[in-house]
């Protein structure tokens, strides 16, 4: 017993020290005292978060700090690398704290899945997956978009057209395991893989593919970068590809229900304004409504 005893003793007197350096989750009083709002983006994504001339920039970004300035906070950015799946990503920055970075974790994370089976979903035991995270306040509608050059395809009204015509996606993304699967794989042989979307625009620029497919927002920028009037938007659909337009919202701590109430009610303040639409065109990118505010409308 003595020595079951000793053993217990020497068990916790090693892990006493990663749970004391495990980031506290800061209460709402906590955020409003400190002066600062800390938020979770994710790193080297365009157009939504990046660093352009060692300067933040991107959607998210001025969603962000507009949403701390509607607070009278100052905004703290936390560049957050994407991990396998957003459960480890929430995990990493709203709950629990990366055993890399402990002390680093946001009051609120953008960008995540406005979705109620997402965040009711289980694990094999029954487990709630994501019972520590709450997920509000959706800013924004996203879909799959596909652009093309005219130069070498004249339309695409369906996606068929990629069975003759090489397209390019990002490796190990939605647009990848489609069209790779789509029609049994029919049009797998013309689906080439990029490192991003893009390198799959840089690809089309140098004649490798003859289309992009990425999201919505992702086409929009590199077309805007691009300032090519040969580029062109495909207003094709995508047939058994399942779900094609999600809303993007936010996500806290359970414990900090009291943040995301106040950060929805500036939210709602700013797309009844048009102020977020204003500020997506800015990137020259086209702004959908969520869901929740089509139906107000």
């Amino acid at each position: 017993m003595r020595l079951s005893v000793l053993l217990l003793l020497a068990l916790l007197s090693v892990l006493a020290p990663q749970v004391q350096a495990q980031a506290p989750v800061r209460s709402y009083d906590s955020i409003i005292e400190s002066g600062v709002l800390k938020v979770a983006l994710y790193k080297d994504f365009p157009p939504y978060s990046f660093q352009q001339d060692g300067q933040p920039r991107g959607v998210d970004y001025e969603v962000a700090r507009a949403l701390a300035g509607g607070l009278g906070l100052k905004l703290e950015l936390i560049w957050a690398p994407a991990g396998e799946k957003l459960d480890d990503d929430l995990r990493d920055y709203i709950w629990r704290g990366h055993y890399l970075r402990p002390q680093v974790l946001a009051d609120v994370m953008l960008r995540v899945p406005y979705d109620r089976e997402f965040s009711h979903m289980s694990n094999e035991f029954g487990e709630l997956v994501n019972e520590l995270v709450v997920m509000f306040g959706p800013y924004q509608r996203e879909r799959w978009q596909v652009a093309f050059d005219r130069r070498r395809l004249e339309a695409v009204p369906s996606v068929a057209v990629f069975q003759r015509h090489p397209i390019g996606v990002e490796v190990d993304s939605v647009p990848s395991f489609y069209l790779s699967s789509v029609f049994d794989g029919m049009l797998s042989g013309k689906t080439r893989h990029f490192t991003n979307p893009q390198a799959a625009f840089a690809g089309m620029k140098k004649g490798e593919v003859d289309a992009v497919m990425a999201m919505r927002g992702e086409i929009d920028w590199q077309v805007k970068q691009a300032a090519d009037s040969n580029l062109a938007l495909a207003e094709n659909a995508y047939p058994n590809m399942g779900r094609q337009v999600w809303d993007i919202g936010m996500a806290v701590h359970e414990s900090n229900r009291q943040l995301a109430y106040a950060l929805e009610e500036k939210l709602e303040e700013l797309i009844l304004a048009g102020d977020i639409k204003q500020l997506y065109a800015r990137y020259g990118l086209r702004y959908e409504l969520p869901g929740l505010y089509q139906e107000v409308e």
